[in-house]
């Protein structure tokens, strides 16, 4: 943009000619003003040019946050690119009605995943993402794709008795994963968060998908007891701990025992991270100019105190030491 430009070229000229008739009128005052020698500290000759180019710098960044269009910031006007998915793949079997879960074991499994799940949507940017739920039993469902209200997802996990969509038999954890992997293929590479709720009861060994490069982080959360267990099916039902972490690690992500405690931030952290661009090359030059006028303004406040207390090392005055012989020689004569 030219006119940001050219009036920064201005206001540094202007400010330029100022400094250069303020630094000839203290030659002549330099013994009043520097002491004898009439000589400041060597970096206050830097000043003139430091409070040119900052008066510069402040007239670009204002003159172009004046012209550059504004940024609203609402959901619906995300760019395209900057759009994340969150793909949750929700265990609703008939064992995650069992009560062993939360802190006290007296929880469904059910209620403690949608609370672990409600944590995670309050610690991440959730506005950022489209969210796609997976119910998984007997095979897998898609419930809903790349939705944006937060309180339908919670409605589905709350409400919603998902079971009853799948004939009866065991648990396919990795039919879920591989609706995920449906769901997920042609989106942007590293852009989407994969999030598995379950109990663990009858993971198979084998056989698990393969997550395409549009996942870039992946979390495994365990819920109900992994000691004891509960009776269901002709089976003692427990949380698969050591199956579940395995699943994590094939899968390049994290896993977490939620039954007794939410997921940590730094574990929550990692399966989430931003993998975007860095910041620095996202900065758009709206940003680039507040950055410029926070600098330039901080700087030219700070310009007159340093050099009152930093500019030069005479001090008007009478020194105190010489004060108190004179008060003594007066007390002696009195």
């Amino acid at each position: 943009m030219v006119m940001p430009l050219a009036l920064a070229g201005v206001a540094a000229l202007l400010v330029l000619i100022g400094e250069v008739l303020q630094w000839n009128r203290m030659h002549r005052h330099a013994n009043l003003l520097f002491g004898f020698g009439g000589r400041p500290r060597g970096w206050v000759r830097l000043v003139p040019l430091l409070r040119t180019l900052l008066a510069g710098g402040l007239a670009w960044s204002l003159t172009t946050l004046m012209l550059v269009e504004p940024v609203v910031h609402q959901s619906d006007e995300i760019p395209e690119e900057e759009w994340r998915h969150l793909v949750l793949v929700l265990d609703v079997s008939p064992s995650m009605m069992l009560r062993d879960a939360g802190p006290a074991g007296k929880q469904s499994r059910r209620e403690r995943a949608k609370e672990l799940v409600d944590s995670l949507f309050e610690r991440v940017p959730i506005g950022k993402f489209k969210i796609s739920v997976v119910a998984t039993f007997n095979g897998a469902k898609p419930v809903v794709q790349d939705t944006k209200d937060i309180e339908l997802v919670r409605h589905i996990m709350g409400a919603l008795e998902m079971r009853y969509a799948f004939k009866k038999g065991k648990t396919r954890l990795f039919d879920g994963i591989a609706e995920a992997v449906k769901l997920g293929r042609h989106w942007r590479a590293k852009s989407a968060l994969l999030v598995i709720v379950t109990d663990g009861d009858t993971v198979p060994a084998t056989g698990m998908p393969e997550l395409p490069p549009s996942f870039g982080g992946s979390l495994v959360i365990g819920v109900g007891d992994h000691i004891h267990g509960k009776f269901i099916a002709g089976h003692q039902s427990r949380q698969d701990t050591s199956t579940l972490r395995q699943v994590a690690i094939r899968m390049g992500g994290e896993f977490h025992n939620g039954n007794r405690r939410h997921v940590p931030s730094d574990v929550l952290a990692a399966a989430a991270a931003d993998s975007r661009k860095p910041l620095i090359e996202r900065l758009t030059l709206r940003e680039y100019a507040m950055i410029v006028l926070v600098v330039c303004s901080v700087l030219l406040a700070l310009l007159p105190l340093l050099l009152h207390y930093f500019g030069s090392g005479y001090r008007a005055g009478v020194p105190v030491a010489v004060r108190g012989v004179e008060t003594a020689a007066l007390s002696a004569t009195s």
